[in-house]
């Protein structure tokens, strides 16, 4: 299959690659299927495409380079939503708000994405107060090291 991507123009793949998102995204609602796109081999940023709006791509990171002690604990609602028994069974992104310069971005550790193996995936508000939904880059250490890329 093809489609238009905000930061990679057209692409091709497999219906097996999809995310599907029941509940879609806060405040994308109708929104449910996405790809997740690395920018690099190998690199912990990513585009969370949605293959129904060309232009609806959000940025994604891995939460775990930014902070080793990150750990997303779900209601278990949302576990048995995504059909796992155990928060660490899941994967999980977080979500960037790209500003120049690069350590004025933020990221949202208190709403991840988590996605399970049959590629299920779901937003979260988790209960834990210690993350917030704006943390800056520079937080995080060497904020300019990070490859985000400009939208």
């Amino acid at each position: 299959m093809k489609t238009e991507t905000k930061y990679f123009g057209e692409i091709t793949y497999e219906p097996d690659e999809l995310l599907t998102f029941p509940n879609g995204l806060y405040g994308f609602e109708d929104e449910h299927s996405f790809l997740l796109l690395p920018f690099a081999e190998n690199g912990t940023l990513f585009s969370l495409q949605s293959v129904q709006t060309p232009q609806l791509a959000f940025i994604l990171m891995d939460p775990f380079s930014l902070d080793g002690s990150y750990a997303p604990i779900l209601r278990e609602e949302e576990l048995r939503f995504l059909k796992v028994e155990r928060s660490e069974n899941l994967f999980y992104y977080v979500m960037c708000v790209v500003k120049e310069p690069v350590p004025e971005s933020t990221v949202n550790m208190r709403c991840p994405v988590a996605i399970n193996d049959d590629r299920t995936a779901l937003q979260v508000i988790l209960e834990d107060t210690s993350w917030h939904m704006r943390h800056r880059l520079s937080e995080f250490g060497r904020a300019e090291d990070k490859e985000v890329p400009s939208c």
